[in-house]
């Protein structure tokens, strides 16, 4: 694994790789509204459709916004996020991505949809002002060299009152096993190919204190991680035969192995997940 982050080009394929599989494969396992990160679960038996929507109000309720509002959405994935915001919010969103299967969703699910414009872009070329920015399972897809050059953009973007929200996959408790060590290798090869390890969750206040940002508030949810990585590999098993129709045997078997084993590592504390939120200092 390269400790160099590559052009711009090359992290576009590289989420391309992954995000691009199939939208149909997708689907099988995810919940309705497509939603591909950490969902939050009220009570142990809210549905997944229901905890990936109390998930984005609790990430939306964190972000102290108001109507007429500019929100950045770095990495809006299908879109449910930016459609929940405009909805409920009476924001303008600004949702960025540099998948072209979530870029074509969003823009035709969205077409005629005032207040929201969907992007195929990453954050690198955003330059406009907004009150608020939000990245919510973006983060760790950014190289380590990325982090201070992401942190010091959003302090760019942002006005004196200005709020942002990162949630992110970072590393858990230390564990130098050979097994976790496999794990991780397999899913920078075989799921998210080129990608970067998470990072740890210091690294993450560490960047925004450096660059103009206190931390009010972190939260840890890799529970809820585990919880989720849970209903969608049932959700995936359940979908065997439409799976490997759709992507092939050493896909769906791949997938099947990512979804249960990171639910194991969430689980054990030697993977986590938190949403950190800073406020323009």
């Amino acid at each position: 694994m390269s400790s160099a982050t590559p052009p711009l080009q090359t992290e576009f394929e590289m989420v391309q790789a992954h995000y691009d599989l199939s939208d149909d494969f997708f689907a099988l396992f995810l919940d309705p509204s497509m939603t591909y990160t950490c969902a939050y679960f009220p009570t142990p038996d809210t549905s997944l459709a229901d905890a990936q929507s109390a998930k984005i109000d609790l990430s939306l309720g964190k972000c102290e916004l108001r109507p007429g509002h500019r929100l950045l959405e770095v990495g809006c994935g299908w879109g449910a996020l930016a459609r929940r915001a405009r909805e409920r919010y009476n924001v303008n969103v600004v949702a960025v991505t540099p998948s072209k299967n979530q870029f074509t969703h969003c823009r035709d699910s969205g077409a005629g949809q005032d207040g929201i414009e969907f992007r195929f872009e990453g954050w690198e070329t955003v330059h406009e002002k907004v009150d608020r920015i939000i990245a919510i399972g973006a983060f760790e897809h950014f190289g380590a060299d990325k982090h201070i050059p992401y942190f010091q953009r959003c302090r760019e973007l942002l006005p004196p009152d200005g709020v942002m929200l990162v949630h992110c996959i970072t590393m858990g408790k230390p564990n130098n096993s050979f097994a976790l060590g496999r794990f991780l290798h397999f899913l920078l090869v075989r799921i998210f190919p080129g990608s970067y390890l998470p990072p740890f969750p210091e690294r993450v206040i560490e960047c925004g204190r450096v660059n103009g940002f206190e931390i009010v508030h972190v939260e840890s949810l890799r529970l809820h991680y585990a919880q989720t990585l849970d209903h969608w590999a049932e959700n995936l098993r359940r979908a065997e035969a439409r799976a490997i129709e759709i992507a092939g045997e050493r896909i769906y078997k791949d997938y099947m192995k990512y979804l249960t084993g990171c639910a194991a590592y969430f689980r054990s504390g030697e993977c986590g997940l938190h949403q950190f939120k800073f406020r323009v200092a």
